[in-house]
């Protein structure tokens, strides 16, 4: 058998990329992270939906998720995983995160409203009169009759129905001032 020279292997004289492995797990588990975003889009409402970058391929088979149950749901989220295999998910991942992302500043602004309401009927008049300050279109005599009902409800250990209507009072007051 003739022994063949070091210039017959052309690929050990080029300059090759260097090739990377990946593990049959590690191909399993990117696989099955596209499968569970795949799930979060079809969890989601069209008008949410609608806000995030996809191609018309994906937003049918989607939709169509939406549509099914049980074993045809599964079977088309692992259609929609593959589809996502082959497209650039980086844009669908950040749209989905700033629509989470809103959701959590919702419900921030939601416990501040919780404390700005505790606040009041623990201080009363100096925190109306700051409140008022920043938010001049609110009705102060309707805060200050709401804000003496809770604190007469607490101390006579009644439902809390003040306590709750002062506090959807401010919530109209921070959504008509956001708009």
């Amino acid at each position: 058998m003739a022994k063949r020279k070091q210039d017959d292997f052309e690929w050990q004289n080029e300059e090759q990329e260097e090739i990377i492995w990946v593990s049959k797990s590690e191909i399993k588990r990117d696989a099955e992270a596209l499968k569970k975003l795949g799930e979060k889009l079809v969890e989601l409402t069209p008008a949410k939906l609608d806000k995030i970058p996809l191609d018309d391929n994906l937003q049918e088979a989607v939709f169509l998720a939406q549509r099914l149950q049980k074993e045809a749901r599964r079977r088309q989220l692992q259609y929609i995983g593959k589809l996502l295999r082959n497209t650039d998910v980086e844009p669908i991942q950040e749209a989905l995160d700033n629509i989470e992302n809103k959701h959590l500043q919702q419900q921030v602004v939601l416990h501040k409203l919780e404390l700005l309401r505790d606040e009041l009927i623990e201080q009363g008049d100096t925190v109306l009169t700051r409140l008022l300050n920043d938010y001049p279109q609110a009705d102060r005599q309707q805060l200050r009759n709401l804000i003496r009902s809770a604190k007469k409800e607490r101390e006579q250990n009644k439902p809390a129905k003040a306590y709750r209507e002062l506090f959807q009072c401010l919530k109209e007051i921070f959504l008509t001032e956001s708009l």
